[in-house]
C-alpha cells in the first residue's frame, strides 16, 4: 500500500483517469522530452556516483552478466509463447519479444525512487546493468524473426545506430560515467538540480506517461484478450526470474528487486526505433500497446509492489 500510495503513483494513475474521461490535459512534447533527459541524466549521475563511492565490485560483475543473460534468453521464450498461445506471426511474435528482452527506463527509475523512499535503494550500479540490457535483446529479436520468416537485417550501420547509439542509451551510459569521474565532491555543485527537484518532477512525467498510457488503450485496435494476459503474464514471470536470479548470486532486497524491474519491464523508447528501422513490417501499434498501453501501467502500479514482497521472501 505504501508504493501504491506514493506520489509517483497517485500522479500516473491521475494522468490515466484524466485521458480515459477525454480531459484535454497535455504535456507539449518539448516539455515531455525535456522531462524524460532529465530524469535519464539524474539516475545515471546518481549510479555513477555511488558506484564512484564504493568502487567495482563482484556484485556489480555477477549483476551485470546476470543482466545481460536474462536479456538474451527472455525474447526467446516470449517469442514461442507468442507464436503458440499468442498467435502471432513470426515477424510480430519476433518484435513484441525484443520489447520484453530489453528495458523501461522509466519503469526502472520509478522503481528505483519507490525503492528508496521505502529504505530500501538499489545498488547504483544498476544503471550500468540497466544499460547492459538494452541492447541484447533487440538482436536476439532480429535473430528470431530472421530464422522465422527469412528476413535479411538491415542496414548493419544504421541499425548499429538506433540500437547502441540510442538517445537514451548514450545518455544514461555518458551520464554514468560523468558520476564515475567526479564523485560526490564534484556532484555537489549542481545537487540542487539533480537531487532537490527530482521527485516532483519525476511526478510530472509519471503524470504524462499516464496519460499516454491511457490514450494508447482507447485507441488500440488490434489487440486481442490472449494478448493482454500475455502482457500481464510476462512481466510477472519475468520479474518472479529476476528475483530468483538476484537472490541466488546474493544480491540485496533492493537490488534484487531492481534487477526483477528490469526484467520485468517491456521497452518502448529504445526498441521500437530499431524495429521501425529492421523490422518495418511488423505491426508498431501493436508491440507499442502492449508495452505502453498494458505492460508499462500494470508494472508501475501493481508489479513493483508484487517484485518488492518477492525480493524480501528470496533473500
Amino acid at each position: 500500500m505504501e508504493s501504491l500510495l506514493s506520489p509517483v503513483i497517485l500522479f500516473f494513475v491521475l494522468g490515466a483517469l484524466a485521458a480515459f474521461a477525454r480531459s484535454d490535459l497535455a504535456f507539449p512534447e518539448p516539455i515531455s522530452k525535456a522531462l524524460s533527459l532529465y530524469l535519464m541524466c539524474a539516475i545515471g549521475l546518481k549510479g555513477g556516483i555511488l558506484v564512484a563511492g564504493n568502487g567495482f565490485t563482484s556484485d556489480l560483475l555477477l549483476a551485470a552478466v546476470a543482466g545481460l543473460a536474462l536479456s538474451c534468453l527472455i525474447p526467446v521464450g516470449t517469442f514461442f509463447v507468442l507464436r503458440g498461445f499468442g498467435q502471432l506471426d513470426a515477424t510480430n511474435a519476433a518484435a513484441v519479444a525484443a520489447h520484453y528482452g530489453s528495458v523501461s527506463v522509466v519503469t526502472f527509475i520509478a522503481g528505483n525512487q519507490i525503492l528508496t523512499d521505502s529504505g530500501l535503494p538499489p545498488a547504483g550500479y544498476m544503471i550500468a546493468v540497466l544499460a547492459l540490457m538494452e541492447t541484447p535483446a533487440i538482436i536476439v529479436g532480429l535473430i528470431l524473426a530472421r530464422g522465422g520468416t527469412g528476413l535479411k537485417f538491415q542496414s548493419g550501420n544504421e541499425l548499429l545506430r538506433e540500437t547502441v547509439l540510442n538517445g537514451s542509451v548514450v545518455l544514461l551510459t555518458g551520464s554514468f560515467i560523468i558520476g564515475l569521474v567526479i564523485g560526490k565532491d564534484g556532484f555537489a555543485p549542481v545537487a540542487p538540480v539533480f537531487e532537490t527537484g527530482f521527485n516532483g518532477l519525476l511526478c510530472l512525467f509519471l503524470l504524462d506517461m499516464g496519460l499516454l498510457a491511457a490514450r494508447r488503450i482507447r485507441l488500440a485496435r488490434n489487440l486481442t484478450a490472449r494478448l493482454v494476459l500475455l502482457a500481464i503474464v510476462f512481466p510477472v514471470v519475468n520479474g518472479t526470474i529476476g528475483c530468483l536470479v538476484g537472490a541466488a548470486i546474493g544480491l540485496d532486497v533492493g537490488t534484487t528487486t531492481a534487477l526483477a524491474i528490469l526484467a520485468a519491464s517491456a521497452s518502448y523508447i529504445a526498441v521500437p526505433a530499431a524495429m521501425r528501422l529492421a523490422l518495418p513490417e511488423a505491426d508498431a501499434g501493436l508491440y507499442l500497446s502492449l508495452s505502453l498501453a498494458v505492460t508499462f501501467p500494470f508494472n508501475i502500479t501493481i508489479g513493483i509492489p508484487i517484485y518488492t514482497s518477492l525480493a524480501k521472501l528470496m533473500v
